[in-house]
């Protein structure tokens, strides 16, 4: 039977592709770099592989046919074409739609993805290019100080984004799999509605029945702050992309609704799930 390989598999993307496929009745093998730490059915295989590491290929993506692969430069042209000798015959990138910036090659967050795009799209493999925008559970990055009731400092608390539920890029990922609407294409995909950073922790304050405090810092002060668990070029990218997204509505762009005809998971029913990871301690 032809097996489909899903990278990342610790990820919450990863974990619901894989959920998806093997309740569908597919084949499916778990890939990660650590494969000891992954959780997955009994029957789901677990397969070490590390993109900078080649010699993880050739047992992974044996009787492999698909791939979901999160986007890692280092090592993909050895492994596409590796990929390509295994047999397989589609790719499904988890890129990202930085890529699609006027200066994608030269931003740190957007050439990650790019990168992987442009080496799968230089190979004989089919490719499908999935460019999400923000993730909702990029919120969880709040929960260290709404739990602690702390103010959530912002230097741009008002500019607007579209988060994608991570359950709805789940869903996308596994029709682009299983099914044959996606195969090729390069969708960008967002939640169905433009909120900003302020709406999405008033959101949250309502699934918590508290309010959550909102302050504006300077730029210099957010530097400072996201350069304790980043790269400066990351930070500096990311501000950058907040900056000019002040000035208006984020585009609703490919939900649920559009490519499966289901509708799209809102921020609101993403607050509501995930209110213990807010809990005050």
């Amino acid at each position: 039977m032809a097996i489909t390989l899903v990278t990342g598999a610790r990820g919450q993307v990863g974990r619901g592709v894989i959920a998806r496929l093997h309740a569908a009745g597919h084949a499916v093998r778990a890939a990660s770099a650590r494969p000891a730490d992954v959780t997955v059915p009994d029957d789901v295989e677990c397969a070490e592989l590390a993109l900078d590491r080649p010699e993880t290929f050739e047992s992974a993506l044996r009787d492999v046919r698909q791939v979901f692969l999160y986007p890692q430069p280092a090592g993909i042209h050895a492994f596409a074409e590796a990929a390509e000798a295994a047999g397989v015959e589609h790719v499904v990138l988890l890129s990202s739609s930085s890529v699609l910036g006027s200066d994608a090659e030269n931003d740190a967050l957007a050439s990650h993805s790019l990168l992987v795009e442009r080496a799968l799209a230089a190979s004989d493999l089919t490719s499908t290019f999935l460019r999400p925008d923000a993730f909702a559970s990029n919120s969880l990055g709040w929960a260290y100080f709404i739990g602690r009731g702390l103010p959530i400092q912002l230097a741009h608390p008002d500019a607007h984004i579209a988060p994608i539920h991570p359950d709805d890029l789940a869903d996308i990922t596994a029709e682009a799999l299983t099914g044959s609407s996606l195969t090729g294409s390069a969708p960008v995909l967002t939640g169905p509605e433009s909120l900003t950073f302020r709406e999405q922790l008033a959101t949250l304050a309502g699934a918590l029945g508290h309010e959550i405090p909102v302050e504006r810092i300077s730029r210099a002060e957010a530097e400072e702050q996201m350069g304790r668990r980043m790269p400066a070029p990351a930070v500096t990218s990311l501000l950058n992309l907040w900056e000019a997204a002040t000035h208006g509505p984020a585009p609703v762009h490919d939900t649920t609704l559009t490519l499966l005809g289901r509708p799209a998971r809102t921020y609101h029913q993403w607050a509501q799930e995930n209110t213990a990871a807010f809990a005050r301690l």
